[in-house]
């Protein structure tokens, strides 16, 4: 099995967690658990595809990482009970989901173009897209657009991967395990990435009351 398999279940498994929770939080039915854990998993997939112009039939042939999937999805649905368990590992598992999908998407880029710019992309579309829509079927404001150094951390991670070019796969579980720690840290200290000051101090209701002042 190579690292882009092992990356892929670990991420499926991860991010159909991560969606499964959410819906069960939004007291979603079963199939709304089922749809948010899927889009989770494969959302940010398929927009790397398309990005970078890959055959849909490689979404299509992904059938031992559906069973894997729906797995998960199934095991959330049925012990309800164990909804507090599940939001203490929603984090972590989100975090275990961008680190494996950021590494797999990179690995797409790579190999379809053999640049940087390409893996960057991929990386993040593969790692945060499936979160991203989730969050917006959810109803709230996409945490990589707003909040933390989320997305941050798939470029790190493309960067890391296009100039060391590692063969060994503890390298690439290391990084899963640093990514984790790094995301839980950022968690507990507040890291963000610098916002407008205008919007902190004035606020977007304010400005649009002076825009309508001046007419």
């Amino acid at each position: 099995m190579d690292i882009l398999m092992i990356t892929s279940i670990i991420g499926t498994v991860a991010f159909s967690l991560s969606g499964a929770i959410v819906a069960i939080e939004e007291h979603y039915d079963m199939l709304g658990i089922t749809v948010l854990g899927l889009v989770t998993a494969f959302g940010g997939g398929v927009l790397r595809n398309l990005m970078l112009d890959l055959p849909m039939s490689i979404f299509w042939e992904q059938t031992n990482l559906f069973y894997v999937s729906f797995g998960t999805i199934l095991l959330v649905y049925l012990f309800p009970d164990k909804a507090t368990k599940w939001k203490k590992l929603e984090i972590t598992s989100d975090a275990i989901g961008l680190a494996a999908f950021s590494i797999s998407g990179a690995m797409y880029g790579m190999e379809a173009f053999h640049h940087l710019g390409p893996a960057v992309v991929a990386a993040i579309l593969t790692g945060t897209g499936g979160g991203v829509i989730r969050d917006l079927l959810a109803g709230k404001k996409p945490s990589v657009l707003c909040a933390e150094v989320y997305g941050s951390w798939s470029i790190l991670i493309a960067v890391v991967i296009y100039y060391t070019k590692p063969v060994h796969p503890s390298f690439y579980l290391i990084i899963i395990g640093l990514t984790i720690v790094l995301r839980l840290a950022g968690l507990t200290y507040n890291w963000n990435l610098p916002k407008s000051s205008i919007f902190i101090k004035q606020g977007i209701p304010s400005i649009k009351r002076n825009m309508n002042e001046n007419e």
